[in-house]
């Protein structure tokens, strides 16, 4: 639990805010809370978390307040930003201003880049960054690597598959930042071109001397996967609809494809998905998308008892 204490207060705006070491911790923790449903209840009976959703979301939103419960604490806030006063021309410092007033901790997601680092400069008490457009999501980050660890036993030796927006995905460019640091990680990313992954992030890997390949057909790679992180294309991030209509189903995941991939790798998504995996993969058992997300609540809980001090942290 060293590591664990030393997360007290602190603030989560990118996954590299966390170390290797602290991460661990952090998935350590998520596990013991899995094994036994009564870990570390109540350890935060009178604490607050504040929940400010700037953009729509269904998973983050719900994983973080059913963590939060779950926990023993209590939730407030908002699920879009025209029930806040941001619909009234409120700035994003006032408001983060604001809910450090009532809460002992803040989760937010907002459609602009950077908020959450603004948020963090403004805010008195621990922000987490839920999702600033398309640059962070730490803890989809925490949850993917869960998952990963859960279910191939490991993290490090890896060949690593992004499908999909690869240029707006901030799912992809923190879990492939976080990736970056871990031991003999291959990862092929596979998109339309319009969709390749940033200059910044590739320039990330090649620091940290990380082999990695770009192709667009997902065909030519899938056989040689540990895992595969499907992506949707977003449509809220394109300013041109007929842009995105022809972009949306570039990749569909179906059991053809399914068919010539290895016996155990897994398919991860950070949901929602629209048309790119076919329903009826949800029965392989290497389609780990669902119960990713269930891991996700597990490394939230672990997350916020950390950061608020509760319990045996």
């Amino acid at each position: 639990m060293q590591n664990i204490s030393k997360l007290k207060g602190r603030y989560l705006v990118e996954p590299e805010d966390l170390t290797l070491e602290e991460m661990e911790s952090l998935f350590n923790l998520a596990e013991n809370i899995e094994k036994d449903d009564a870990y570390l209840r109540e350890s935060c009976r009178g604490k607050l978390l504040a929940t400010l959703f700037f953009e729509p979301s269904t998973r983050t939103r719900l994983s973080f307040e059913a963590a939060m419960l779950r926990l023993g604490g209590s939730c407030l806030g908002f699920a879009e930003p025209g029930s806040s006063s941001a619909s009234k021309g409120e700035s994003l410092a006032d408001t983060i201003r604001m809910a450090a007033c009532y809460a002992d901790a803040i989760v937010m997601r907002n459609p602009k880049e950077g908020a959450a680092l603004l948020a963090s400069r403004y805010s008195s008490v621990p922000v987490i960054n839920a999702g600033d457009g398309g640059h962070h999501h730490p803890t989809q980050t925490l949850t993917d690597l869960l998952t990963i660890r859960r279910l191939l036993g490991k993290i490090g030796n890896l060949t690593v598959g992004f499908c999909g927006d690869l240029k707006f995905g901030r799912t992809v460019h923190s879990l492939a930042k976080a990736l970056s640091r871990y031991v003999n990680i291959k990862m092929i990313f596979i998109s339309p071109a319009e969709l390749t992954l940033p200059d910044y992030i590739k320039s990330i890997l090649q620091k940290h001397k990380i082999e990695y390949y770009e192709k667009e057909n997902l065909d030519d790679s899938i056989q040689e996967l540990d895992v595969l992180y499907m992506t949707r294309v977003q449509r809220e991030r394109f300013f041109n609809e007929e842009d995105y209509i022809r972009l949306k189903d570039t990749y569909v995941l179906n059991s053809g494809r399914m068919s010539q991939a290895k016996e155990k790798m897994i398919v991860l998504h950070p949901l929602p998905r629209v048309n790119e995996i076919s329903v009826e993969v949800d029965s392989d058992p290497r389609a780990a998308y669902f119960t990713q997300a269930k891991y996700g609540m597990y490394v939230r809980m672990a997350l916020l008892a950390a950061i608020l001090g509760a319990g045996q942290c």
